[in-house]
């Protein structure tokens, strides 16, 4: 017998799920400032935040705004935008 919990049926499916239209606001990263030091990959709790040829760069399509990155980036480069819709 299969025993389902919640609405995950198989693991791994969530990136299948694009989360990133319940937000509100949106992170910008202001390149020329960052400092590269990898706070705002590390504290993302939906690893939206990556490196691309040294530049860090937000995946929208999976980011909800919670702002962490923003809050914790200690070069300031990184802020909250409104959503536009």
């Amino acid at each position: 017998m299969k025993i389902t919990i919640g609405a995950v049926t198989r693991g791994g499916t969530s990136r299948a799920y694009k989360t990133g239209n319940w937000r509100d606001r949106r992170p910008v990263i202001d390149a020329e400032k960052c400092k590269g030091c990898d706070i705002c990959r590390e504290v993302c709790p939906d690893s939206s935040v990556y490196v691309q040829a040294g530049v860090y760069t937000i995946n929208y399509d999976f980011c909800k705004g919670c702002g962490l990155c923003a809050h914790e980036c200690p070069a300031g480069c990184i802020r909250m935008i409104p959503e536009e819709k």
